[in-house]
């Protein structure tokens, strides 16, 4: 009763009451726990502090509890780019009686939306200090160069503007997590880049075969072979003549990292990236294209990994088993957007790329956390494909990393430090895995759209 009445001087003597309010609050709150009762509130009342700002609205976010304004003037952090209507409400000191009846009045629907945006908000720009200056500087930078700053779509939607950089571009459209708010669908073509790392000797050679495969799908526009060869790349003559281009880079500069260079000659929104040995069928590429178009801000692939936390040894360890979990699709067989290409040259640290380039290895896990983090969400397995594995192990040659015996220790050190430079593992569980439809069905082969994925 003590704290109801406290309340009610709160609202109508706020200016002369406070110190005795809040005296009264602290002898009779510690029956409460502080915290418990703001992450269990829905709605938090923000009044002004010694300033109009108060440390309680940073508190509400954090906790998901919709803040409350009861600061006349006050202008909220970051307003010139973050709309505070779809995360707070606004109240006015000189009616405070309005706002129990204010509050009451907000439908389920707008509730959720509201703490789901504070959470959005605190997560992208609020949760840490360097979180805090990065957005100051992106906000100078799109005031100076103003040209090609970021619309208020890109800061008060997923995944915010530190992640969709204005270098690449101010057009909403051209990144793949408004397609759906846009009412944009992909392009319908891919631009398939495959890593070579082996002498090509012979016509009989994988990555002979496996451009035969591409080669065929209707949906290929065009091919690049990234030669991160030390032999020299072999006479246009030498390769198979097919209908569609095939483009030549040397990636040797740039080695593991070369294959998520933003290359200008990829102009496709979706990015099909292969290993040199990677066995898959024409039905098989594009079924996996025909996934990813339904979700074109993730990865969308074959061959599927797994994290896990060992706590012998307290830290994050890689498992390559086969189980019906996974949490990472390997690049070495899936589709992508390709501004992640750009997100992975221009907003990951050189000592990443350095690490990976030292290696050999881990480009693939560095992609998936980078995807994951932007995302918030996993990527997505396309069929159980037992086959990759098998075929892997039987080729099992001296330029594959599958051979070489500190392949999974190398992995393990990967994992921890992009979490730590991170600051938290963004890998996400699922068990979802697509599969064409009808697939497993008792119709005749001949009314299957991918007949041969099923003889596989």
């Amino acid at each position: 009763k003590t704290l109801q009445v406290c309340f009610v001087w709160l609202l109508y003597f706020w200016p002369f009451l406070q110190f005795q309010c809040l005296t009264l609050l602290l002898i009779y709150g510690f029956r409460f726990d502080y915290q418990e009762l703001l992450y269990n509130s829905t709605f938090c009342l923000v009044p002004r502090g010694r300033r109009l700002g108060s440390f309680r609205f940073l508190e509400a976010l954090q906790a998901a509890c919709i803040p409350v304004l009861l600061s006349n003037g006050w202008e909220l952090p970051f307003s010139e780019v973050i709309d505070w209507n779809k995360a707070v409400i606004i109240g006015d000191e000189r009616i405070l009686l309005q706002i129990p009846s204010i509050t009451r009045s907000i439908d389920h629907d707008k509730i959720l939306a509201l703490r789901q945006q504070t959470q959005f908000l605190w997560d992208a720009y609020f949760s840490s200090v360097e979180k805090i200056v990065l957005t100051t500087l992106e906000i100078i930078q799109d005031r100076i160069y103003h040209h090609r700053s970021r619309n208020k779509l890109m800061w008060n939607s997923l995944p915010g503007g530190l992640y969709v950089l204005p270098q690449y571009s101010t057009n909403a459209a051209e990144f793949p997590f408004y397609y759906s708010m846009l009412g944009k669908s992909p392009h319908q073509e891919f631009t398939a880049v495959i890593h070579v790392v082996t002498p090509v000797l012979s016509q009989s050679q994988p990555v002979v075969k496996l451009l035969n495969v591409v080669t065929r799908s209707k949906y290929c526009t065009q091919i690049i072979l990234l030669w991160n060869c030390d032999k020299p790349l072999p006479l246009k003559n030498k390769w198979p003549s097919t209908l569609v281009p095939i483009i030549f880079i040397d990636g040797m500069s740039k080695a593991m990292n070369s294959r998520f260079v933003p290359y200008g000659i990829i102009q496709t929104d979706a990015v099909l990236s292969l290993d040199e040995d990677t066995v898959l069928s024409t039905n098989e590429i594009d079924f996996a294209f025909t996934v990813w178009k339904s979700f074109p801000d993730r990865i969308v692939g074959y061959p599927a990994r797994s994290h896990y936390w060992d706590s012998s040894k307290a830290r994050w360890s890689y498992t390559s088993k086969w189980t019906n979990e996974y949490s990472m699709v390997l690049t070495g067989a899936a589709f992508y957007h390709r501004y992640y290409h750009f997100l992975y040259t221009h907003y990951l640290p050189a000592s990443l790329h350095n690490m990976v380039d030292q290696m050999a290895n881990c480009e693939d896990i560095l992609m998936n956390f980078l995807v994951s983090a932007v995302t918030q969400l996993p990527p997505v397995k396309v069929t159980q494909k037992k086959q990759y594995k098998e075929t892997m192990m039987q080729q099992g040659s001296k330029s594959s990393r599958w051979a070489d015996p500190d392949h999974f220790a190398q992995r393990q050190t990967c994992m921890n430090s992009f979490a730590s430079w991170f600051g938290f593992l963004p890998l996400l569980p699922s068990k979802m895995r697509l599969d064409p439809v009808l697939f497993k069905d008792q119709v005749s082969i001949l009314r299957k759209k991918y007949r041969d994925i099923e003889r596989l």
